[in-house]
C-alpha cells in the first residue's frame, strides 16, 4: 500500500506561511513527522502561490528530500512548477496529475516521460467529470491506452476514480468503490489512487465516514491513498484493512505497527 503524505499543502493555512516564508525547517519538520508515521511518498503543493509557484516549487523539492530519504508527489496542474520540481527531484517522482483535457495531458506527459516519473490520472475529460462508472471508465480506457501509446509503462500509472462528496449525491461512495474494482481487474498491474476528504464534505463527523470510506476502497483493490498519515486512528484503520484483505501476509506490518505503538484501540 502506497501511503502519499498529503499535510505539505499551502492550501492548508498551518503550512502556507512556512512555504510563503521558506522557512526550511518547519517543512522539513512536517515531511519528517509525515514518514515517520508511514508515508512511503510525501506530496508538495504549493498551488496557492500562484506569481511563485514553479520557483517555490523547486525550493520545495530540493528542502524536503534534504530532510527524508522518500520520493515525492510533485502536485500541481502547471507544467512550468511541475518541470521546476522534476529537474531537482532525486529517484523516481509521482505526479498529480493528468486528465485527459488535451491542453493538461499535451503539456504535462511530455515532463513525466522525460523524467520518468509515475502519473496520476484523474477521470475527467473535455467533456467535464463523468457521472456513472461507465463514463469514467471509458475515460480510463482513453487516457491508458493513450499513455501507452506514448511511452508510459501501465505499472506507473495511478489512476483516480474521482471521489465526490456524498452530501451531493449518495451514489457517489458506490460510484468510486466500483470504478476502483473494475478499474484494478481490467488492467492488471495498474495502480489506483485517490484522496479521502471529498466523499465526507458537508457531513459531520468527516473522519468517521473518511476512514470507513478507506477500508471499503482497500476492499475494492485501492493500492494507494493520499492521506494524513498523522491521523492515528485512520492509519490503524488502514493497517487493519491489509491484514484482513490479505494485502499483509501472516500480520508483518500490522504486528510491526503495534510493537511500535502506532495501533490506536477505537
Amino acid at each position: 500500500m502506497l501511503i502519499v503524505g498529503e499535510r505539505i499543502n499551502t492550501s492548508r493555512k498551518q503550512i502556507a506561511p512556512a512555504v510563503a516564508n521558506l522557512d526550511a525547517a518547519a517543512v522539513q519538520e512536517e515531511a519528517k513527522k509525515q514518514v515517520e508515521a508511514g508515508a512511503n511518498i510525501v506530496d508538495v503543493n504549493c498551488g496557492t502561490l500562484v506569481d511563485r509557484e514553479a520557483e517555490v516549487m523547486e525550493w520545495l523539492v530540493q528542502t524536503v528530500q534534504e530532510a527524508v530519504d522518500v520520493p515525492l508527489c510533485i502536485d500541481t496542474p502547471n507544467p512550468k512548477a511541475l518541470e521546476a520540481g522534476l529537474k531537482v527531484h532525486r529517484g523516481k517522482a509521482l505526479v498529480n496529475s493528468i486528465t485527459a483535457e488535451a491542453g493538461r495531458y499535451d503539456a504535462m506527459v511530455p515532463l513525466v516521460k522525460e523524467y520518468g516519473a509515475g502519473i496520476v490520472v484523474l477521470c475527467i475529460s473535455d467533456k467535464g467529470m463523468p457521472r456513472t462508472v461507465d463514463d469514467r471508465l471509458q475515460v480510463v480506457d482513453q487516457l491508458v491506452e493513450r499513455l501507452i501509446q506514448d511511452g508510459i509503462p501501465l505499472e506507473d500509472i495511478y489512476v483516480d476514480p474521482l471521489i465526490q462528496p456524498l452530501a451531493t449525491e449518495p451514489e457517489n461512495g458506490r460510484i468510486a468503490l466500483e470504478t476502483v474494482s473494475r478499474v484494478m481487474t481490467g488492467y492488471p498491474g495498474i495502480h489506483t489512487i485517490c484522496g479521502l476528504s471529498n466523499i465526507s464534505f458537508g457531513l459531520p463527523y468527516r473522519r468517521l465516514l473518511n476512514q470507513s470510506f478507506l477500508c471499503m476502497l482497500l476492499a475494492a483493490g485501492l493500492d494507494a491513498a493520499i492521506l494524513d498519515p498523522l491521523d492515528q486512528v485512520l492509519m490503524s484503520f488502514l493497517r487493519a484493512s491489509r491484514v484482513i484483505t490479505g494485502a499483509d501476509p501472516y500480520s508483518m506490518d500490522y504486528i510491526k505497527a503495534y510493537r511500535e505503538g502506532k495501533l490506536v484501540k477505537t
